[in-house]
């Protein structure tokens, strides 16, 4: 008989996004189920990935009456059910999972940390947010780090003495390089799409894929781009600046300036959110990421198995993926004149340099595709729950 693991995370965007074909994988050796939070993210988990499910609603912020009541929820689910092991994903998640998995007694308690929250934060609310990683931890019985950066952190502000292990190169679930795959965009596809958009086949496009807010670094990116000089090689008509993600007005939202710039540069297209982005990494040539902060991007695995250079900040996750001159440039976080600089030198290199394209394929290729991160939690399951 199979043994039983819940996977947790408080959303199942989560779940439907961040572990997408995971779960079918890991389906085959174990018996899975996914918990979180209710809605169609969680039936799509559901039906593609051929899994059980079970909603608990949880709050991503700090709820006490509802956390309690999604506590004992979990509690008296995992007393009923008995699995061998609960891994969670997501901050509310892994406090609440690991509590009332250690209260009724699962053997194996997983966490593993995509991201920190209290590096960036001060006073009562940082001092809070530890205490809750702290607790977190000490329920957990193993905790894995998505990267190099997270474990740093966690043992700068001494969350925990556990050992902490990152499993592979990184990451929570590699990079389908058959999805992401330039190949499957011609020349001529990628001229349509341009069109659309009226891109013209000559103008050179910096991407940026994410939340259109400050911590993202849009702020410094759109001063750098508004302040960057036709570019003197007669076979680039135009720079672009081509954005793809949501406002977040409420939470982050970008400066008075930078909306103006983005609303009135002609040179600057915003697209929104969308589904499916690997059209617009094929038509772009650079991608630009100077976020302040991450755990482990994935947008970043995702361009470089399209094929293209990147230019970042030295943070967590970003330092890992990016080897600096290599697939990519590693730049200050907050510099606008650094980024500026590299944009135009990313300019002149690509157009001398096109074998680019297949370096930064390959090193994703080799340190982060998919089937090598199934294979290694897979076997850290098996590690673990074969002979319990």
């Amino acid at each position: 008989m199979k043994k039983k693991i819940f996977r947790v995370s408080t959303v199942p965007i989560s779940l439907n996004v961040l572990l997408k074909g995971q779960l079918n994988y890991l389906n085959q050796y174990f018996d899975i189920t996914a918990i979180s939070g209710g809605g169609e993210d969680l039936e799509e988990v559901r039906n593609r990935e051929k899994i059980k499910i079970f909603e608990v609603e949880m709050q991503r912020q700090i709820s006490p009456i509802k956390d309690l009541v999604s506590l004992l929820k979990l509690y008296f689910y995992f007393k009923k059910e008995k699995p061998t092991l609960v891994h969670s994903i997501t901050p509310k998640a892994g406090l609440l999972s690991m509590i009332a998995a250690k209260m009724a007694r699962v053997p194996y308690r997983f966490h593993t940390f995509t991201g920190l929250i209290f590096p960036y934060r001060k006073g009562v609310m940082q001092k809070l947010l530890i205490m809750m990683d702290k607790l977190l931890c000490a329920c957990a019985t193993n905790i894995y780090p998505e990267g190099r950066g997270v474990k740093n952190d966690l043992i700068e502000y001494g969350i925990t003495q556990k050992p902490l292990k990152i499993l592979g190169n990184g990451n929570i679930n590699g990079i389908d390089l058959d999805y992401f795959n330039p190949d499957l965009y011609s020349e001529k596809d990628s001229l349509s799409i341009r069109e659309k958009l009226n891109i013209g086949q000559n103008d050179f496009v910096f991407l940026f894929v994410g939340r259109l807010v400050g911590d993202k670094g849009i702020n410094e990116l759109v001063k750098a781009f508004s302040e960057l000089p036709r570019s003197s090689n007669q076979n680039i008509r135009r720079n672009i600046l081509l954005l793809v993600g949501l406002y977040e007005d409420d939470l982050d939202p970008l400066l008075p300036g930078t909306i103006i710039e983005i609303e009135n540069n002609p040179n600057i297209i915003s697209v929104g959110f969308q589904k499916d982005v690997r059209p617009y990494f094929a038509i772009s040539d650079v991608f630009v990421f100077p976020s302040y902060r991450e755990g482990f991007p994935n947008v970043l695995l995702q361009a470089g198995a399209m094929g293209k250079f990147s230019i970042v900040t030295d943070i967590n996750g970003s330092n890992e993926i990016i080897e600096n001159q290599i697939n990519g440039t590693i730049i200050p976080v907050r510099n606008e004149i650094a980024l500026k600089l590299e944009m135009m030198n990313a300019i002149k290199l690509l157009k001398k340099n096109q074998d680019l394209k297949n370096i930064c394929r390959m090193r994703i290729k080799n340190m982060f595709e998919q089937s090598i991160i199934w294979e290694v939690l897979k076997n850290e399951y098996q590690n673990h729950v074969v002979n319990n």
